[in-house]
């Protein structure tokens, strides 16, 4: 059972939701036989929640409730992922499929969870490495020429064969997790989060005939860069910072072995989060 519960919530918290709503959850969740913490670094102060630095934080806290959208989420996983503290989510954003509680649900749900009814959901991570630099993603790898509209020209290797060579704006490398995100607005299929796949995604490619694949995380992807635009294409892990990639470079994709460990009641649907997300119809008959 947890009993020690850490909670991370956005930066700036009046640009997603108000004061009040967080306090209101969080005097909720203080009438359970808890300990709730928050890192001092956080502007966020509440009476029921104490302050820790971040090294005291990681050892104390057993679960981290996440308040905000996916976005949020996405930070507190990068944030905590080497120390495998389990991470649930509160939607209090738009489109949520890794924050599945809703904010009228959240005392039963939370009283729910803390009587031991939920279930740990590991998610896969995807890693690229060239010439020294790291960096993953929950959710998607991105590597693009740097310049709108304008193609860059790699080739691509799966376990040592070629796929392809071609110009595109640029690829998507995108986990189950990601396949609801970037790769969904990029005409990629949506991938159960329980397969443990990649999605191979194309971005406007020259090549009418080039389409996007799905292959097991378990492959060892490569990307050789050759030509494009400017000096250096680019890649970025789940939107953040783009970091300059030299032409003539390999890129190594591969799973990490790290995996993120997703706290869900256990009544959680992924096919409702689709239907309300994304505006799936049960009956046609009733449009």
């Amino acid at each position: 059972m947890f009993k020690n519960i850490g909670i991370f919530v956005k930066k700036k918290i009046s640009q997603d939701f108000e004061d009040s709503t967080l306090d209101t959850m969080l005097d909720t969740l203080s009438k359970n036989d808890i300990s709730l913490f928050i890192e001092n670094s956080f502007d966020y102060k509440h009476p029921n929640v104490n302050l820790l630095n971040h090294e005291d934080f990681i050892r104390k806290v057993d679960l981290i409730v996440v308040f905000g959208g996916d976005g949020t989420l996405l930070n507190a996983a990068r944030k905590y992922l080497d120390y495998e503290i389990p991470v649930l989510g509160v939607n209090m954003g738009n489109v949520g499929f890794l924050t599945d509680i809703k904010i009228n649900d959240f005392d039963k749900v939370i009283k729910d969870i803390l009587k031991g009814n939920f279930k740990i959901e590991e998610r896969n991570l995807v890693s690229a490495q060239f010439k020294g630099n790291h960096l993953y993603g929950l959710n998607e790898v991105v590597i693009h020429s740097g310049s709108y509209a304008q193609l860059m020209r790699y080739k691509l290797n799966v376990n040592g064969k070629d796929v392809y060579e071609q110009r595109s704006d640029g690829i998507i490398i995108a986990t189950p997790t990601g396949s609801t995100a970037y790769a969904l607005s990029a005409g990629g299929p949506i991938i159960h989060p329980g397969l443990d796949v990649w999605t191979i995604l194309p971005m406007l490619p020259q090549s009418i005939s080039s389409r996007p694949f799905v292959i097991s995380s378990e492959e060892n992807v490569e990307m050789e860069l050759f030509d494009g635009p400017n000096k250096n294409a680019k890649i970025c892990a789940d939107g953040q910072d783009d970091i300059d990639v030299p032409y003539g470079v390999k890129i190594s994709i591969s799973k990490m072995e790290k995996t993120l460990k997703l706290v869900h009641p256990k009544d959680n649907d992924f096919f409702e989060a689709c239907r309300e997300k994304l505006g799936w119809s049960l009956s046609i008959s009733n449009k």
